[in-house]
């Protein structure tokens, strides 16, 4: 069983910083890619940002590139997205996903996916 677990959600002022974290455990995190996705209340959950398995491709929603950086440490089995100049269009519940192929592809929906954490930033 893949466990998908995120952390560093909160509130912040328009223009700050959060860092999300996502721990995973249950198979070889190493040899798949990982993601974040968010959901604004009454939205469609929308793709954010993914790593491939060594780190080597990154991909990014258009909105959020140069503000976002989404990074890995496979030793702690851990992904990361560090948010920065934050805008209340970021407010969304966002979750990490996990692949099961070693790059980011769009034809389906990863199979595996945390609980989300809660991004609140107010104007």
């Amino acid at each position: 069983q893949v466990q998908l677990v995120e952390s560093g959600g909160g509130f912040v002022q328009a223009g700050g910083s959060l860092r999300l974290s996502c721990a995973a455990s249950g198979r070889t995190f190493s040899n798949y890619a990982m993601g974040w996705f968010r959901q604004a209340p009454g939205k469609e959950r929308e793709f954010v940002a993914a790593i491939s398995w060594s780190s080597t491709s990154l991909y990014y929603e258009n909105s959020v590139k140069g503000r976002f950086t989404i990074s890995r440490d496979n030793a702690k089995n851990t992904v990361y997205l560090q948010m920065n100049s934050l805008k209340p269009e970021d407010t969304a519940v966002y979750y990490c996903a996990g692949y099961s192929t070693r790059y980011y592809h769009d034809y389906s929906p990863p199979p595996y996916w945390g609980q989300g954490t809660q991004v609140t930033v107010s104007s």
